[in-house]
């Protein structure tokens, strides 16, 4: 029997293009061989995907990655972001830079350094590694 993994994700809007970022994300969704379902928080323009893969099969972990992928780059083209309340962790840690621009990660870096001098809160969870400060 094949171990099937959740892999939950979410981005968020200006809710003036939630309608069409679901729609835009829903069609790629739709278009993909794995089981993906829809949950928006219509209130604040968040909304999440749930898709379903086998992680034993590299080709469903890619898909499940390239559209996760898809998702972030629309929302970010709509002027949202890569995450509206799951936090970037070291998944969507990647599409910060595209999001906010290396100046304000290396702002960011500075202000975590100050408040966090030996880097024990959350080490490698935010700032890309190769930011410097």
């Amino acid at each position: 029997m094949p171990h099937i993994c959740l892999f939950m994700q979410d981005v968020c809007v200006p809710l003036s293009r939630l309608a069409e970022c679901i729609s835009v994300s829903k069609e790629k969704l739709d278009a993909s061989p794995l089981t993906c379902l829809v949950i928006a928080h219509a209130g604040d323009g968040n909304f999440h995907t749930i898709i379903l893969f086998d992680p034993s099969q590299e080709d469903q972990r890619r898909e499940a990655e390239r559209l996760n992928h898809f998702m972030v780059h629309t929302a970010l083209s709509m002027e949202g972001t890569c995450t509206g309340e799951h936090g970037v962790g070291t998944g969507k840690m990647k599409y910060l830079e595209k999001e906010l621009g290396i100046e304000s990660l290396r702002t960011m870096k500075r202000i975590k350094a100050a408040l966090d001098p030996n880097n024990i809160m959350n080490p490698g969870k935010l700032i890309p590694p190769h930011v410097c400060i």
